[in-house]
């Protein structure tokens, strides 16, 4: 997902500094795609060259820290954004998540840690499973794709935890195994005491 349009399109529902966009991606659209400040930054700055965004106005910091500056989106903003639109999607389904590049190595690791880790990330996503539903009610006010879309990450990440689970019991079945085997090996072996 390009940063440009996706900060366009938040600015269609209305104007925004760039930490609440930060903040809104990260907790409406975490099942899809993460982004840091830098790229937020960088994107408004070129944005507002381009004349797709313009800053409106200058607030102070919640916490004390710099001042916020709010963007609006300009008429060329929307067309834009619009084109962006109306244009063929990417094809390729993308799941971009560090935990599932680690998870792909767990083999060359500790096993019990590998474990503490997935139970984490099990953890993890109850809360934002309980989070997405209890966001359901007011995403139904924004339109049925809005809807629609918080739907799929409601989906998304109950798939995804049936997953985490089944991955969970395997494993550890397969720990418990080992150790097993490791324990009679070691009382089967022969003591070393001559007789």
């Amino acid at each position: 997902m390009s940063v440009k349009y996706a900060i366009l399109g938040l600015l269609h529902y209305q104007d925004m500094h760039g930490y609440r966009i930060k903040k809104h991606i990260e907790r409406n659209f975490g099942h899809m795609w993460t982004i840091n400040y830098g790229q937020i930054f960088t994107a408004l700055r070129k944005m507002e060259e381009e004349g797709l965004v313009v800053m409106k106005d200058v607030m102070p910091s919640d916490n004390g820290g710099p001042h916020r500056k709010v963007y609006s989106i300009t008429p060329a903003g929307r067309e834009e954004f619009a084109r962006w639109l109306a244009s063929d999607p990417e094809r390729d389904m993308l799941i971009r998540d560090p935990f599932l590049l680690r998870f792909v190595f767990f083999g060359f690791g500790d096993p019990a840690r590998a474990l503490e880790i997935i139970d984490a990330q099990i953890e993890n996503y109850e809360r934002q499973l309980e989070r997405r539903r209890e966001n359901l009610e007011r995403w139904k006010k924004h339109g049925d794709y809005v809807r629609l879309i918080a739907e799929l990450g409601v989906h998304f990440n109950d798939l995804y935890l049936e997953w985490l689970r089944r991955a969970r019991r395997e494993l550890s079945e397969r720990l418990e195994e080992a150790e097993a085997k490791v324990r009679k090996e070691a009382r089967a072996a022969p003591t070393g005491k001559a007789l």
